[in-house]
């Protein structure tokens, strides 16, 4: 087997990992760099010849995992490419957002390359996608196989991130390689923990996210957010409201869910709720596929049953900001002149005002650097502002999709691989988990695999 991280750095960041086994070529995921910009922003794709690869798998619909596929398949144009139908349906709609920012970025930042992609590709390509279901097992010409098959197959296992998510097991002469993508064994307030398989394993290729960080002692899910609604009422009764930056898929519906469950507990009265465009489209999937096995609440219309208000880009700098109301905006690292970041303007001066944060935000962005600044302290959340005060509340809660570090290394020894491959993490995650690998399985062996390095395992 051979392996190539066509990453650009090692981060989290455009996730793309390259596989050739028993002769076949592979890709895992494709995805795109938040932070990247142009040609910088994509894996780095010119380390494949083209029209070479022989599929394409993907994990999930985030864009870190899915933001560049149109790319790769032009250059890849006979490659099969195979997701979960959720996935599909998602990518679809996360696509065609990212066509709409890039040809904003086109006019605002001069970046002629942009967009890299356009809505007619993004069509033209979707219709070459094959779904697949979970645990079944298919080869890579698009064949449903039985489990006896000798030849190179593929499963899929669902993995508790976000809807349609998915880890994905190779098997070829004997042989089990399991990509994770993003997992989550624990379950959230939307989204079942993972089911994944804990036999044996020869190559492990696993995701490390929260490798720098402790779960904290005697966490629970159900006491964070517990602190979540104490919060909110909190900020009511000082006769504020409450922003809640969120990523438009996945975030989202996990807080919106949470909503519903307080409404239904009568622990929270009929509030507005404001959410925005794609947020809302992303949530209308959810609720088209609410019978899915792998939800939590089978059956729930979280649009129907907590009516939320749409909020656009060019009302959020105008519209009145009221009490006691919830505004669940993207995106969750409140990057500028998104819906979180406009409003959070609004309510950093205002000690009546609460700002919480339930999910990532890289240090660099601007809900990172609100994160990481003292009450009474000063924030500069876009260009075309100065510095301000932060009066209001600044709450974090830990709902990460994510799963701990602790979780991953229980995984990692319940299957003993032979050899374990870290990615999607920064350099002191993936350098914590090799150390506690090495000395908690000393006869495997832990690959931290280089950009561009080709790796025989």
């Amino acid at each position: 087997m051979r392996f190539i991280n066509l990453t650009r750095k090692t981060e989290i960041g455009a996730n793309s990992y390259y596989v050739e086994l028993a002769g076949r070529k592979l890709v895992l995921d494709a995805g795109l760099h938040p932070k990247g910009e142009g040609e910088g922003a994509l894996p780095n794709y010119r380390l494949l010849p083209d029209r070479e690869v022989d599929a394409i798998l993907v994990s999930h619909a985030h864009q870190d995992h899915v933001g560049s596929l149109p790319v790769l398949m032009r250059r890849q144009p006979q490659a099969r490419v195979f997701m979960t139908s959720p996935t599909a349906a998602l990518s679809e709609v996360m696509l065609h957002n990212s066509v709409n920012v890039m040809l904003r970025q086109r006019e605002e930042l001069g970046l002629a390359i942009y967009p890299l992609f356009t809505h007619r590709e993004t069509d033209e390509m979707v219709q070459a996608w094959q779904n697949v279901g979970l645990r079944q097992w298919w080869n890579l010409d698009g064949e449903r196989v039985p489990e006896s098959e000798p030849g190179l197959t593929f499963e899929m296992y669902h993995s508790g991130h976000i809807l349609g998510s998915a880890g994905i097991m190779l098997r070829s002469e004997g042989r089990k390689i399991f990509y994770t993508g993003d997992v989550n064994f624990l379950d959230q307030t939307l989204m079942r923990q993972a089911e994944f398989p804990e036999e044996p394993l020869d190559v492990l290729i696993i995701e490390s996210t929260r490798g720098d960080r402790e779960l904290a002692p005697g966490f629970s899910r159900h006491r964070e957010e517990e602190r979540f609604l104490d919060g909110i009422l909190q900020a009511f009764e000082r006769g504020g409201s409450v922003l809640v930056p969120v990523f438009a898929l996945g975030k989202t519906q996990e807080v919106l869910t949470m909503l519903f469950e307080y409404r239904t507990r009568g622990l929270l009265k009929r509030t507005p709720i404001y959410i925005g465009g794609l947020s809302t489209k992303v949530t209308t999937i959810h609720d088209q596929l609410a019978t899915a096995s792998t939800r939590q609440h089978v059956g729930l219309q979280l649009l129907e049953t907590l009516t939320p208000y749409v909020l656009s880009g060019r009302e959020v700098e105008t519209t009145r900001v009221h009490q006691q109301h919830l505004y669940v905006l993207s995106s969750g690292m409140m990057s500028e002149k998104t819906l979180s970041n406009l409003l959070a303007a609004r309510f950093l001066p205002d000690p009546k005002q609460s700002i919480f944060f339930v999910g990532y935000a890289d240090p660099d962005s601007p809900g990172g650097k609100l994160k990481a600044s003292r009450q009474d302290g000063a924030v500069k959340l876009n260009g075309q502002l100065p510095e301000q005060r932060v009066a209001c509340d600044v709450q974090e809660f830990d709902f990460s999709a994510h799963a701990p570090r602790e979780e991953l290394l229980a995984y990692i020894k319940r299957t003993t691989p032979k050899t374990v491959v870290m990615v999607h993490g920064d350099t002191s995650s993936v350098s914590w988990f090799e150390r506690e690998i090495l000395r908690e399985l000393p006869g495997t062996r832990v690959v931290i695999p280089l950009p561009g390095e080709a790796y025989d395992l």
